[in-house]
């Protein structure tokens, strides 16, 4: 992945005239692209809108860079939040009018002050973190190998990943794979930042699909959209398992099968 993908959800961004403001926007930027946010105005675009009086009409920007991205905070009096939901409660501040903080992680949400009850934040996705090739110690840089899918397995798209591929790892029987509302009831209660919601699932397989595993667009004769999801889940864990990327032994970080579940069937 080069660039990052930015992500409004629905409602998240705001309340206008107290009710909750603008539908989802996702925003993919290439590195030196910029995308800006605030209130916005006839006189100050933006490419993310957030409705709130205590937001500026031009709030701050995101600037995609190579390997990383950078917050600009335009405002003269607030200081801007940047957590990882995925960590232990991690997060950074961006103070009034700094330019261009480097951010380090590779899910982040970042959270503006408000005056209402309704929490003004939107989601970035950061540009693809590349580790080097274990075997390739002691090798000069330029002959050094990188992992063709770079994936964080301390991850909450990772532990999705995994939860997507456990019937199939646990049986080989070629048995259906997970829908998404399966995946939130498996996760129940697993992950650092409070139980997922179906939209949260399905935007970490959206990120798995397109950005992390490069899995293309799929065939326009799918008709339903329920059916290419669930053609993309299909093409996710085939992947996934064709090159080892979830293996046997990346069951255990998921939870315990209530009543010890079924085990991996051995040949016949």
């Amino acid at each position: 992945m080069s660039g990052v993908v930015v992500h409004l959800p629905r409602g998240n961004g705001g309340a206008g005239d107290g009710e909750p403001s603008g539908d989802a926007v996702t925003l993919r930027l290439g590195p030196g692209e910029v995308a800006r946010f605030g209130r916005g105005s006839a006189t100050t675009p933006v490419e993310l809108r957030l409705a709130d009086a205590a937001i500026s009409r031009l709030a701050g920007e995101i600037r995609a860079t190579d390997d990383h991205w950078q917050l600009t905070n335009h405002s003269s009096a607030h200081t801007y939040l940047v957590e990882n939901p995925e960590g232990a409660g991690e997060y950074l501040r961006v103070p009034p009018r700094r330019v261009g903080a480097p951010v380090p992680f590779e899910f982040a949400r970042v959270v503006l002050p408000t005056r209402g009850d309704l929490t003004v934040s939107f989601q970035v996705f950061a540009p693809d973190h590349v580790y080097l090739d274990p075997d390739a110690r002691g090798v000069p840089w330029g002959s050094r190998t990188v992992t063709a899918y770079s994936l964080d397995e301390s991850a909450t798209y990772f532990l999705v990943l995994v939860a997507l591929c456990e019937p199939r790892l646990r049986d080989q029987s070629r048995v259906a794979v997970p829908t998404t509302p399966q995946i939130v009831e498996r996760l129940r209660g697993h992950l650092p930042g409070g139980a997922p919601t179906a939209r949260a699932i399905s935007s970490h397989i959206d990120y798995l699909a397109e950005e992390k595993l490069r899995i293309g667009a799929l065939d326009d004769r799918e008709p339903g959209r329920g059916e290419r999801r669930n053609g993309k889940r299909e093409e996710i864990v085939g992947l996934a398992l064709r090159f080892g990327l979830v293996r046997e032994e990346h069951l255990a970080l998921l939870p315990p099968l209530a009543g010890g579940g079924r085990e991996r069937q051995g040949p016949r």
